[in-house]
C-alpha cells in the first residue's frame, strides 16, 4: 500500500510513490563501438519535496569493485507537465501572483491524460556537461520517459537521447535505462532494483 504524506502537495499525489531514499544494485551492459561495458554497480536515489509542486531527485552511483569507484552522479526535478500560471512562481526569482493552482485532488484529476495516466516532466543534470529533458507520463506506480531533448557541453562526451521506465514492483523501484551514445542508436545501457531504506 502507498502512504500518501501529510502536507504533500496535490500535483505530487501521482508520483508520492516515489518519496524517500532507496538503495540497492545494478548492472550496466552496452554494446559500444569501442567494446561493450558490462558491470555491476550501486546506487542511492532520493526523492523529496519542499512544499513545492515538484519533486526533488538526487542519484549517486559507483561501482561494485574493492574501492567502489564513483561512477556518477545526477540531480534534477520531476513534476507533471501542465502550463505554468500566475499563482505559480517565476520565472527566475519572480513571486507567485494570486492562489496557487491545482490544490485539491479535483484540481489535479483536470490534468489526468487520455490514458489514465499524467503527463510528466523530468529535468536532470550530469556533471558530465549532460542534460536532459524527459517527458513521459505516470500511470499508477509506473512511469515511461522519453527524452525530448539533450544538451550537452563542447568537453561532454557524445550523448543523444534516452528512453527510462520505472516501477514499483513488491516494494522495490525498479528501473530501465536506454541510451543513443559515443555513436550508436538507441540500446540498453541499465537497469536497477532498489529498497526504501527511509
Amino acid at each position: 500500500m502507498i502512504e500518501i504524506p501529510t502536507g504533500l502537495p496535490a500535483e505530487l499525489v501521482p508520483l508520492s510513490w516515489l518519496l524517500g531514499v532507496w538503495e540497492g544494485t545494478g548492472v550496466i551492459d552496452y554494446a559500444a563501438a569501442q567494446g561493450d561495458v558490462s558491470s555491476e554497480f550501486g546506487q542511492r536515489v532520493s526523492f523529496s519535496h519542499d512544499g513545492m509542486p515538484y519533486l526533488n531527485y538526487t542519484s549517486h552511483t559507483w561501482l561494485l569493485d574493492e574501492e567502489h569507484t564513483g561512477l556518477t552522479a545526477e540531480t534534477g526535478y520531476w513534476r507533471l507537465h501542465r502550463s505554468q500560471r500566475d499563482g505559480d512562481p517565476g520565472p527566475a526569482l519572480l513571486p507567485a501572483v494570486g492562489k496557487r493552482p491545482f490544490q485539491t485532488a479535483e484540481d489535479v484529476e483536470s490534468l489526468r491524460n487520455r490514458d489514465g495516466g499524467f503527463d510528466l516532466e523530468v529535468s536532470l543534470v550530469h556533471p558530465g556537461g549532460v542534460s536532459e529533458l524527459y517527458l513521459g507520463q505516470v500511470r499508477g506506480p509506473r512511469i515511461d520517459l522519453a527524452t525530448d531533448a539533450v544538451m550537452r557541453t563542447a568537453g561532454a562526451k557524445e550523448y543523444a537521447a534516452a528512453t527510462r521506465l520505472y516501477g514499483l514492483v513488491e516494494s522495490h523501484l525498479l528501473w530501465a535505462w536506454d541510451i543513443a551514445a559515443l555513436g550508436q542508436d538507441l540500446r540498453t545501457h541499465a537497469s536497477g532494483r532498489l529498497a526504501k531504506v527511509d
